[in-house]
């Protein structure tokens, strides 16, 4: 049997007594950020919007840009927090 050692595995942990925290990076709160638009249907939307003219409801767009903005805001924080999937940092 042939073992081999998957590099980055727990490059990102930290040390907390009795466990092991994988600190976020911001590829983990961008893909929160995308899961959430698609949660939504932005892509249909604008799909729609491209190909009929049909404007995008006011609602969508406006809540895309309020997941776009905290995506952005998470991500540059020195220390992303743990919950940054929480409701509480995203809009409803």
């Amino acid at each position: 049997m042939n073992l081999r050692v998957i590099e980055g595995g727990l490059a990102g942990a930290v040390d907390v007594p009795g466990f092991k925290v994988r600190v976020p990076r911001h590829e983990d709160v961008r893909r929160e950020a995308d899961r959430r638009l698609r949660r939504i249907g932005y892509d249909r939307w604008r799909s729609r919007q491209i190909a009929t003219g049909a404007p995008m409801p006011r609602e969508i767009r406006y809540q895309a840009m309020q997941i776009e903005f905290v995506a952005e805001r998470l991500s540059t924080l020195p220390m992303i927090p743990t919950d940054y999937h929480s409701d509480i940092y995203w809009p409803a």
